[in-house]
């Protein structure tokens, strides 16, 4: 097998640093043991939230040959979307590209690499996830802590070449998950690893689906195309920018990177106008501005969310705003802010675990009048990540960090970022019109929660932006992966041939 630590693009990586690598690499497998010998049958089972939604199919692996799946895989038409669950931003970039892939003719194939308890490659993905989770955590908590640890490794730490380099030692102990999976359907790697996994264990068409816009060696996958939402992005990845100190770095080729645009669900493409239109409507007639809360990963910024509800209870009992607010899988975030804000509870409406009655509730606020506030919590990761998408249509504000939310085609308040790269988010969007600048402490997100409150000029030249958007394909990005992936197993598109 090639052994794709050594060199990167043409960029041989020092002896000192393929070591390491190989180290990182070691030190899992004696803790977690491998699965280089290992053949588990693969099968695809129904989901009964991404089914209906866009008729994906989860892949499993079972230990024994006897569990019978619900469906065969489609050689001809289907499409694994590869992702991990590592907080709901890879979820969620899923789902856009699963519905992308559903309304042009494909049948989506959702491998979540960290839902494998029986396998050393969640094992590892788990042990990586936990830790970043923590430091997340501390972060918010630590200003000492995220100044001298977590911004650097978020913006500088990921951005080396030497840091990919150790990631793909790593991929090696995931590949075997891809053993039993027919080699020529197209992969869509919505984080890293599945993309870097695949290419190990020899999967024929892979294209690895770049979330963030600040490009860094993390998340590198040669042999894949690379996909990225925005234009300086593009320029970054091609010259590898930065990922060696100041060293000029021999570049990717052209074929191996390619601008998309944002990746976003099919739905909400297909009806940005008629949502900016009701946006727009319901400012004009003075109805309650809609601001839509979700926090997600394990609630690391729940206290500035708390410090949001406060700002805006006046005007939800004024009638002048609705809150919608989604905990996600964490039930134990709302009781923290039923208990930080004592008058939340006698305000608000809960629709916890209740799937139907949740789409019920979406369906609704796209035309009926809606007021008071609305908590959602549900058990599912599936209801959980899904909820968000359902209820953006309906809000008129999504207040979020600049995450792999900062692309959705919705007015957005931009809180403070967790980790340097994030916050490359909120300047394209500010740059594009559909977002705010990056609000840094509470002063300046109140600040701008009663721009969106009292003035109509920023929230309309938003809608306004968003639509034009739309009619210059930046909202195209989910459906441009999936047809690269598509080119790639007709043969209409070749890496390392032009």
């Amino acid at each position: 097998m090639e052994d794709r630590a050594r060199e990167i693009f043409g960029n041989r990586i020092s002896e000192a640093a393929y070591r390491s690598a190989c180290a990182s690499k070691e030190r899992y497998v004696k803790k977690f043991g491998s699965d280089e010998d290992a053949s588990y049958p693969t099968i695809l089972k129904n989901n009964d939230v991404i089914g209906p939604a866009f008729g994906a199919k989860e892949v499993r692996l079972v230990s024994s040959s006897e569990e019978k799946g619900d469906a065969e895989f489609d050689t001809e038409r289907g499409m694994i979307v590869g992702n991990i669950r590592m907080g709901f931003g890879h979820y969620r970039i899923s789902m856009a590209i699963a519905s992308c892939a559903a309304a042009l003719g494909y049948r989506p194939y959702w491998m979540d690499l960290n839902s494998y308890p029986q396998t050393a490659c969640t094992k590892v993905i788990g042990a990586q996830n936990d830790l970043y989770s923590m430091g997340s955590r501390i972060s918010q908590k630590s200003a000492l802590f995220n100044r001298v640890v977590w911004e650097p490794v978020n913006y500088e730490g990921f951005r080396k070449l030497t840091y990919n380099a150790s990631d793909q030692k790593n991929a090696e102990i995931m590949a075997p998950v891809f053993r039993n999976v027919p080699k020529d359907i197209p992969v869509i790697g919505t984080h890293v690893w599945p993309a870097q996994a695949a290419l190990h264990a020899g999967m024929k068409y892979v294209v690895n689906a770049i979330p963030d816009n600040w490009p860094m060696a993390l998340h590198l996958a040669e042999g894949a195309v690379h996909t990225v939402q925005t234009h300086s992005a593009y320029q970054g990845y091609r010259i590898l920018n930065g990922m060696d100190g100041d060293r000029v770095l021999k570049p990717m080729p052209a074929d191996s990177l390619v601008y998309t645009g944002h990746y976003v669900d099919a739905e909400f493409v297909d009806n940005i106008e008629t949502d900016c239109t009701n946006r727009i409507a319901r400012k004009k007639e003075g109805k309650p501005m809609r601001f839509l809360l979700t926090i997600g990963g394990a609630g690391a910024q729940k206290d500035i969310f708390a410090a949001i509800i406060r700002h805006l209870m006046p005007a939800v009992k004024e009638h002048r705003a609705v809150i919608y607010i989604n905990v996600g899988d964490y039930k134990n975030v709302w009781h923290e802010l039923e208990h930080d804000i004592p008058e939340l509870s006698s305000v608000t409406e809960k629709h916890f675990n209740n799937w139907g009655q949740t789409k019920a509730f979406c369906d609704e606020a796209l035309q009926a009048d809606i007021e008071g506030v609305h908590v959602f919590w549900h058990e599912n990761i599936f209801e959980a990540v899904y909820c968000t998408n359902l209820l953006m249509r309906s809000a008129d504000v999504l207040v979020t960090k600049p995450s792999e939310l900062s692309f959705y085609p919705v007015p957005k308040l931009f809180i403070r970022h967790i980790g340097g790269h994030e916050k490359w988010g909120a300047i394209h969007s500010a740059e594009i019109g559909d977002g705010t600048l990056e609000c840094p402490d509470i002063d300046h997100t109140d600040q701008m929660l009663d721009m969106f409150l009292d003035d109509s000029v920023l929230f309309e030249n938003m809608c306004s932006c968003i639509m034009s958007n739309k009619k210059a394909g930046i909202y195209d990005g989910g459906f441009k992966a999936v047809r690269i992936a598509a080119e790639l197993k007709a043969g209409k598109r070749i890496l390392g041939g032009h």
